[in-house]
């Protein structure tokens, strides 16, 4: 019986893969990589510079797309449309740990994610069903919260 392996931290799979294909270690880098592995759920690119702001690194908003952009294309991020023109990413776990899906407020913009054990089950019987072998998805559904149905 075989030992667990443990769990490499999101952030430095991220540093790791961003050296292996030729990406120099930088600050600003670094400094998104970290925010991004310590985020329950997904983040706009405003939202990243605003973060970084707050904390011990200001990075401008050309470098935090620019990180994005090098992580998306190495697949450690996801990209997730929320609509109105708005666009969030978060880390992106290869093993499949850490998946879910986000609840999209229309009023307020709030993203809550969840999990749903049985859309997982319906997802692969449709792909069964039509012998398609999904490799990865994203569910978005857009309503209203109860804030601002109450409101």
């Amino acid at each position: 019986m075989g030992h667990p392996v443990p769990e490499i931290p999101w952030a430095q799979l991220a540093a790791d893969r961003l050296a292996d294909a030729g990406y120099r270690r930088g600050g600003a880098r670094q400094a998104v990589i970290d925010l991004l592995g310590r985020q329950p759920c997904a983040l706009s690119a405003f939202e990243i510079e605003d973060r970084l702001r707050d904390g011990s690194r200001r990075v401008a908003r050309a470098s935090v797309y620019r990180v994005l952009d090098e992580l998306e294309k190495l697949k450690l991020v996801q990209r997730i449309e929320v609509g109105q023109g708005i666009t969030r990413y978060e880390a992106h776990h290869p093993d499949g740990h850490h998946h879910h899906h986000h609840l999209v407020c229309d009023g307020c913009g709030d993203v809550t994610p969840f999990e749903d054990d049985e859309l997982e089950r319906a997802i692969h019987r449709v792909a069964d069903r039509v012998a398609f072998d999904v490799t990865e998805h994203e569910i978005v559904l857009h309503g209203t919260c109860g804030d601002c149905t109450d409101g």
